[in-house]
């Protein structure tokens, strides 16, 4: 196959150089893109009178048929490996060309590969943030269910990862529906900025056809058109800012992904991963490994590394195109896959995933858990907060040499360390009135709660 830019040159390009430059074997993945945005080319040449009639409906024809083939037959597509084609958008053109002839030919005037690929990419991240987000909505519904099911589980809430206060599992699951709806409402926003036409813009200076750009725009879906040729060809800025979305996507499921896997472990015992997404050792029979979270946990590292390859790319690139841009689709691919199959699986692991109401509430329960609640009902008799805050220190560091838990104390034992302890305290601190207390907004208390799951679905 023929070079599109060859005409200049007269010697053979060096073999290992030509497969070094070809972009083929990743950017097939384009197709779509390419031959949608080619349609809307079409139409556009047809508009500004450089397409006649028959032209134009004669490449609307081949296309149309190209796109069908490129959808139903992939051994298709993947040929273009086999016969070293340089690029996607030569693999199109030439396919045209053997099916139209001349009239192919033409479809190339005033556009050129620098802005053909900018609106190809903005077209394929496009539907890739759509698909993204209903992943999201996907997975905080399943969190939503999850919580929905077990109502009055409660498990400790731990800081510096030691235990801190009771909270009842629905509100634990709800933080990551925040985190989720936040990643959500992020792409939505990277999507304004990826929805701008960068197609006319030519190689770096503008077409000198009377190419209707609004008109490209407005028939390919996008809200606007850019406005300054060098930087529509050069800019990759719609690329990071994904990348840096999903980074963060991936940091709330990795973050996800290690609260459970320390809850299914042997010493908490608070739930468990089913056999759908779990696996077992070689060596030791009775093993049974989280390892979809441990990927998930892992494959952060993936995405974290698109953003850097690209940024480091990017950095220090003089105007305007330069083949460095070539570097932009394989870690931008390789990242969309990433986040994709990863909310996937999470989906299914918190779908499946078997909660042990009974030992979570056990050991919400203990530990003293329910110190800082002593301290609030010392501080509700009006002994000042600080004053409370110290007697309880005494009261957990004897229950501690005791080798009692706070409900195991007696009130003669309260109130020898401070006389405005009465009967009443044990109900104070008893789990139910611990999380029930909580009773404002964004709290653990079981009304907040629910209020908050009701909240979370009118967002999604």
């Amino acid at each position: 196959m023929g070079k599109l830019w060859g005409g200049r040159f007269t010697g053979d390009i060096d073999a290992t150089f030509d497969l070094f430059n070809a972009s083929y074997s990743f950017d097939k993945r384009l197709f779509e893109a390419d031959v949608v945005g080619s349609q809307a080319y079409a139409k556009g040449l047809h508009k500004a009178g450089i397409l006649d009639d028959n032209e134009h409906q004669t490449l609307q024809d081949a296309l149309a048929a190209l796109l069908e083939k490129g959808r139903t037959d992939q051994a298709f597509i993947d040929q273009g490996v086999t016969d070293g084609v340089e690029d996607i958008h030569s693999f199109v053109e030439s396919a045209l060309i053997a099916e139209v002839g001349d009239v192919g030919r033409k479809l190339h005037t005033g556009r050129s590969r620098n802005d053909q690929v900018a609106t190809d990419i903005r077209l394929y991240l496009r539907d890739a943030i759509e698909g993204i987000k209903e992943q999201l909505t996907t997975l905080s519904q399943t969190l939503i269910e999850k919580a929905e099911a077990h109502p009055e589980a409660a498990l400790p809430g731990y800081t510096h990862l030691q235990k801190a206060q009771p909270i009842l599992l629905a509100h634990y699951l709800l933080s990551y529906v925040e985190m989720f709806l936040r990643d959500r409402d992020r792409l939505t926003d990277v999507h304004k900025r990826v929805n701008i036409l960068p197609l006319g813009s030519a190689a770096m200076a503008g077409t000198n056809y009377p190419i209707d750009r609004h008109f490209l725009a407005e028939t390919l879906g996008f809200d606007d058109i850019t406005y300054n040729s060098m930087d529509a060809v050069s800019d990759r800025d719609f690329v990071l800012e994904f990348l840096n979305a999903a980074n963060l996507i991936m940091m709330h499921m990795s973050r996800l992904s290690e609260d459970l896997i320390i809850y299914a472990s042997t010493e908490f015992k608070f739930v468990s991963m089913s056999d759908q997404v779990s696996t077992g050792s070689s060596i030791m029979p009775q093993k049974k490994n989280p390892d979809a979270l441990e990927l998930i946990r892992g494959k952060m590292g993936r995405v974290v590394g698109a953003y850097t390859t690209l940024s480091t790319v990017l950095k220090g690139l003089p105007l305007c195109y330069n083949k460095d841009l070539q570097e932009d689709k394989e870690p931008l691919f390789d990242a969309i896959d990433t986040v994709s199959i990863s909310l996937e699986v999470m989906n299914t692991v918190i779908a499946t995933m078997i909660v042990h109401e009974e030992h979570m509430n056990h050991s919400a329960s203990r530990d003293y858990l329910s110190a800082t609640e002593l301290a609030d009902y010392l501080a509700r008799k009006k002994l000042p907060f600080r004053e409370a805050h110290e007697v309880v220190g005494r009261v957990v560091l004897g229950s501690i040499d005791q080798g009692k838990q706070l409900d195991e104390l007696t009130l003669e034992e309260y109130k020898a360390y401070h006389p405005l302890f009465e009967e009443d305290i044990f109900d104070a601190i008893s789990l139910k009135s611990t999380l029930s207390r909580k009773d404002v907004p964004g709290g653990t208390a079981p009304n907040r709660v629910t209020e908050a799951i009701e909240h979370a679905k009118k967002r999604l």
